[in-house]
Order: structure tokens, then C-alpha cells, then sequence
């Protein structure tokens, strides 16, 4: 029997692909590191995303592969995160405290894409990442409901707020500082200018992921909010019928002209799943998400479907992820997370974060 080589158990794992990037394990950095001892293999895969609940069925399955070569008589395999830094768009830099903004966008209203939003940020907290909720829907802010927090923020110094906590993640809004039942009634520059603030004066405390709601369309205000705020990806929310794909369109096209990766596609009201019968169907058409996205050559992340307790839970302050975790419902949003992460973490690096200031003096 031949000695066991790193190359061969590079070979053995270039078949195994991760699903929520689309890559094997031995493209890119993956695979960290390997090592050979007679017969014994230790394995290390490294994510660029969080996988809390997915990690050891990924570790199984790179252990019964290597396991199932007569070469290799034991294999340890471990399974860990590094969440980095990504690229922002030119003449922007990322927030202090903030790794990553992923922008949530329709280019209508009506899609959920709020409840969408906070069970993202959510679900990667499920995940095992550090998340904020920034409630960029100035005139229509829903966040401080949906994720059940009343109050006001704390200001230590006059110039800073310290964001609301509740469900494991860090949340600002407009919200929090005007009355639910008072309007908005600001022109676009106010609305642009209050929502920057809000972003750059939060003291956001080491956070993976921060979530925008985006407020809904393509007009000045989401334009001017993608040229301000340094964002690293963005995820589309549609549902399938055909004017709201007219419009989750648009959105799309807008990130493209600001150099905003597009993550991928989210189809939220895919199906109608009878509360009394547990019948589905297609109310609002079939297919609409996967073909803007095959359109448009981005992933479709996930569907969704329209369920009376996902928006029951959202109103109460509970989303799904939290209020049923071990639900399909909860599953569907985690694997969206996931899907969403892993593609932000095949982008470019942002090098501008951790590297150390260089001073040359004199002496």
C-alpha cells in the first residue's frame, strides 16, 4: 500500500463542493491546512462564512471521504469561520467596528422586504456571526417593532449612540427617536443626511454583518444612500410575479451602476402554504425569482413562502428564526444567510482593514 501524500488527500477533496459558494474545497482558501502522519490525516477547512449549524455535517462528509480511501485508516477533520473584511466601493471605507455592510433591497414596496431583513440578520447570529440591524427606512421604520425593542437609545457623549440590543444583535432606527405614530415628512436631502448620521454615529461594536433596510425604489434617496454608505454587497428581495421582478430589476441595475456587488436573489412569497389544510400553491406565479437571477447571472439564495405566521411573529416582535428555530421556515432563512455570506466571502478582500500604520522617522 502507498504512503499516504498531501497532494493525494488534496485530490480526494478537490470533489467535495461547498454549496453555498459553488466551489470545492481546494480552490481558494478552504483548505488551510493538512497533515500526514502513516495513515492518519488531519484535515482543517476555514469558511469565510458563518455555518454554525451546517459545520459538522461539512465535517462528516470530509471525514467519510478521506475514510473511504484504503489508504487513509483515520481522518480528523475540523471546521472553522473567519469572517474578513470585503471591498467597498472607490473613495469609500468601511465603518470602525463594522466588517461588512450587506445592503437588503426592492425596488418596490410590499415585498417584505423588512421581515426578510430582520430574519437575516437573525439567522446569521443563529449562524455564529456578530450582526447589526441599521433601519434605513426613514419615512416607514419597522425594525424596532418587528425585532421587539421600545425605548430610546443611550448617548454618552452627546455625539454617539449606543445602538438597542434585542435577540443577540445590535439595532438603530429612526424609530427609536421619533413616535411610532408621527410621519416623516422630510424632503430628500434631510432624509439622506439624518440616515448617514444614523450609520456613522452608532458606536456599532465589532460586528461581522450590518443589515440595511433599504428603503423601498431607485430613486435620489437609495441612489445617494449606495454612493455614501460603504457597502459590500447587496441581496435583492422579490416575489414572483411579474411587476414586482419589473421593479427588483431596476434595484438590481442600480448596485451595478454604483460597483455594489450583487449577492443574489431572494424570492419571498414564493408559494401559500393553507393554514388549514397545509395545501401550496403558487399565488403570485412560479419560477420568478430564478429567472431574474439566471437573467441577470446572479444566485437565487432562496424562496420563502407566504405564511401567516412569519408575518404574525414579525408583528409581535418574535421573527421566525427566533420564534421557531427548528422550523422549515427558520431552516429556509439560515440557509439564505448562508448562501448570502459565503458569496460576499468570494469577493475581494478590503486590505485598508488591519493593516498596521507605518510611520519612518528620523533618528
Amino acid at each position: 500500500m502507498s504512503a499516504v501524500t498531501e497532494q493525494h488527500v488534496r485530490e480526494l477533496l478537490s470533489g467535495i463542493v461547498d454549496p453555498h459558494t459553488g466551489t470545492t474545497l481546494t480552490e481558494g482558501d478552504a483548505l488551510r491546512a493538512v497533515g500526514v502522519d502513516g495513515d492518519r490525516v488531519a484535515v482543517e477547512v476555514s469558511l469565510g462564512y458563518p455555518a454554525r449549524s451546517w459545520r459538522d455535517r461539512l465535517a462528516a462528509e470530509v471525514k467519510a471521504k478521506l475514510e473511504s480511501d484504503p489508504a487513509i485508516a483515520q481522518a480528523a477533520v475540523s471546521v472553522t469561520t473567519r469572517i474578513v473584511a470585503h471591498k467597498v466601493q472607490e473613495k469609500l471605507t468601511p465603518l470602525p467596528g463594522v466588517k461588512n455592510i450587506i445592503a437588503v433591497a426592492s425596488g418596490k414596496g410590499g415585498v417584505g422586504k423588512s421581515t426578510v431583513a430582520a430574519n437575516l440578520a437573525l439567522a446569521l447570529a443563529a449562524e455564529g456571526a456578530n450582526v447589526g440591524v441599521l433601519d434605513a427606512d426613514i419615512y416607514g421604520p419597522s425594525q424596532p417593532r418587528m425585532l421587539g425593542i421600545e425605548g430610546r437609545p443611550e448617548s454618552p457623549d452627546g455625539k454617539t449612540i449606543i445602538p438597542m440590543r434585542n435577540h443577540g444583535v445590535q439595532v438603530m432606527s429612526i424609530g427609536f427617536l421619533v413616535g411610532e405614530d408621527t410621519p416623516m415628512i422630510w424632503r430628500g436631502p434631510m432624509v439622506t443626511q439624518a440616515l448617514t448620521q444614523l450609520l456613522h454615529n452608532t458606536q456599532w461594536q465589532d460586528l461581522d454583518y450590518l443589515i440595511v433596510d433599504m428603503p423601498p425604489g431607485t430613486g435620489d434617496i437609495q441612489l445617494t444612500l449606495c454612493q455614501r454608505v460603504p457597502v459590500a454587497g447587496a441581496v435583492i428581495v422579490t416575489t414572483p410575479q411579474d411587476i414586482a421582478l419589473l421593479d427588483a430589476k431596476k434595484g438590481l441595475k442600480m448596485f451595478e451602476k454604483v460597483a455594489v456587488p450583487v449577492l443574489g436573489v431572494i424570492e419571498n412569497m414564493a408559494t401559500h402554504v393553507c393554514s388549514r389544510c397545509g395545501h401550496e400553491e403558487h399565488v403570485f406565479g412560479e419560477g420568478g425569482g430564478a429567472r431574474m437571477a439566471a437573467q441577470y447571472g446572479v444566485p437565487l439564495l432562496g424562496s420563502l413562502p407566504l405564511d401567516i405566521r412569519i408575518r404574525e411573529q414579525a408583528d409581535g416582535g418574535n421573527p421566525s428564526v427566533v420564534a421557531m428555530p427548528d422550523s422549515d421556515i427558520a431552516a429556509r432563512y439560515r440557509e439564505i444567510a448562508r448562501n448570502a455570506a459565503a458569496r460576499l466571502s468570494l469577493q475581494a478582500r478590503n486590505k485598508a482593514i488591519g493593516m498596521p500604520k507605518i510611520v519612518i522617522e528620523n533618528t
